[in-house]
């Protein structure tokens, strides 16, 4: 019997939710997820001591502010773990806009693009990368331009279908719902546990994923932050995944029998609508769980690249003393 990740994988695109080379190396997923909070791990490993030296003799020899230099080196070394990442996979590597403009369309789409150019710097050519942005109304207009520059995004953070309706508007590339994170709110609030086949996020990726079929709507459906493999099965054929090495070493350790549970055959109708400014505002007002865990959710990216660009900051004076 085949595992149930050899399973997984023939029917769904299996991507790893780290910035672990070794275990990139090991599990070989099609594609890779970075977010600010992989990237400041993964940063903490040996592996990436040459690419933190590098990055600080270059911001040394950059000038003005040093806020700014600390943050282009921070922005440096977060594409040194996308490259390395591109060298294992044969598909994309997710790299994030950061956290703090999530409110700014503008300025997330000059970041976005000065991520890109750093990437081609580096002779990574733009179809290799996914720009992940937070799905905030500004983050999706960013992700709507973007696509029509031949640019393809992933929008992250994820937590409701009016959301997910507003980046199918925008057309983007690929949406990262978060699983996990839905439960969580849930357990917490009603101080309840829920099997996978009624876990509200489980419910929530699943309704997702069939009004995008029942409308023929090609943005990809990538279910993220899992709690346990029992929602990774209970999602088993969503267009991808991302998942921990974690939970992908306990799917290869497990040889049970994988159930489908989602195909583009099994669709049910479900009307299309678009929404405008005023109405995705609104729906999100009146659903607590998403606004409260996409706002926790930058807080914590927010967190995690202040902290990575602090480390930066004492790198540098380091170097300069």
């Amino acid at each position: 019997m085949t595992s149930k990740l050899d399973q997984l994988r023939e029917i769904t695109t299996v991507v790893a939710d780290t910035g672990d080379i070794e275990a990139v190396a090991r599990l070989k997923p099609v594609d890779c997820t970075t977010n600010p909070s992989i990237v400041l791990k993964a940063l903490g490993t040996p592996m990436f001591a040459d690419a933190i030296k590098e990055a600080v003799a270059w911001g040394k020899k950059q000038g003005g502010n040093p806020e700014a230099v600390s943050s282009a080196v921070a922005d440096r070394l977060a594409i040194s773990v996308g490259a390395a990442l591109v060298k294992l996979v044969p598909g994309r590597v997710s790299t994030e806009v950061d956290a703090d403009l999530s409110f700014d369309t503008e300025a997330s789409l000059a970041k976005a693009r000065a991520i890109i150019a750093a990437y081609k710097d580096r002779g990574i050519d733009q179809d290799r990368i996914l720009i992940k942005l937070a799905s905030t109304w500004e983050g999706i207009r960013a992700a709507e331009v973007l696509q029509k520059e031949g640019i393809d995004c992933n929008l992250t953070l994820l937590f409701s279908k009016a959301q997910a309706i507003a980046c199918a508007d925008a057309k983007v590339f690929l949406i990262s719902p978060f699983v996990g994170r839905i439960l969580d709110w849930y357990k917490k609030s009603t101080g309840k546990d829920f099997t996978a086949e009624e876990d509200p996020g489980v419910i929530s990726v699943r309704e997702i994923y069939n009004y995008y079929k029942a409308n023929d709507i090609k943005t990809i459906v990538m279910g993220a932050s899992f709690r346990s493999a029992g929602e990774i099965e209970a999602l088993a054929g969503c267009d991808r995944l991302t998942i921990s090495p974690n939970l992908l070493d306990e799917l290869a350790k497990d040889e049970g029998k994988l159930e489908r549970k989602l195909s583009p055959d099994s669709r049910k109708p479900d009307p299309k609508v678009s929404v405008d400014e005023k109405t995705f505002r609104w729906l999100m007002n009146e659903d607590a769980m998403a606004t409260e865990k996409l706002a926790e959710g930058i807080r914590a990216f927010a967190k995690d690249l202040g902290t990575l660009r602090s480390m930066v900051q004492k790198e540098l004076q380091l170097a300069a003393a």
